[in-house]
């Protein structure tokens, strides 16, 4: 898991030409873009929604196998909680179609977590489990794009 400030998307790089598509978009993105789905290149697509943060993620954690999210706020807050996989229980299996298995800890390893706000991204492959959309203080509409990074590891 990376979490960033987008001025500091020259370290990145050499990670990945598609995940540095990916912040390139996220760093001149309207605020105001319509909902819904952006092909930025073959490799890599932006989604863009919008809802209301809570309390309770009753999904738990999820992760993905072909797709690298990078998930940046547009407008409001928002905490995430992120696990290593092999510390969570599935409690969903992988589904190809949606590219998400999902999961609840499976040991007393405490999470990671931080917040998300406008200016801010995080990155999660494969291997990070991540539980998404949870209120900082209060339940606020938030508008968040994923970018969608094919994966090829």
């Amino acid at each position: 898991m990376i979490y960033d400030n987008l001025n500091n998307i020259a370290f990145y790089k050499g990670l990945s030409p598609d995940i540095y598509e990916g912040l390139k978009f996220l760093q001149q993105v309207n605020p105001d873009i319509a909902v819904g789905t952006y092909q930025l290149t073959p490799n890599v697509k932006a989604i863009v929604s919008e809802y209301t943060t809570k309390e309770v993620n009753e999904n738990g954690y999820e992760a993905h196998r072909q797709n690298i999210d990078i998930q940046y706020l547009l407008k409001g807050n928002e905490k995430i909680a992120c696990l290593p996989v092999e510390e969570l229980s599935e409690t969903k299996p992988y589904s190809e179609e949606t590219d998400a298995a999902f999961y609840n800890a499976a040991s007393d390893f405490s999470p990671s977590t931080f917040y998300l706000r406008s200016g801010y991204f995080a990155i999660f492959f494969p291997q990070d489990g991540h539980m998404p959309q949870l209120c900082v203080n209060e339940l606020e509409k938030v508008k968040k794009v994923v970018v969608k990074v094919r994966s090829y590891y």
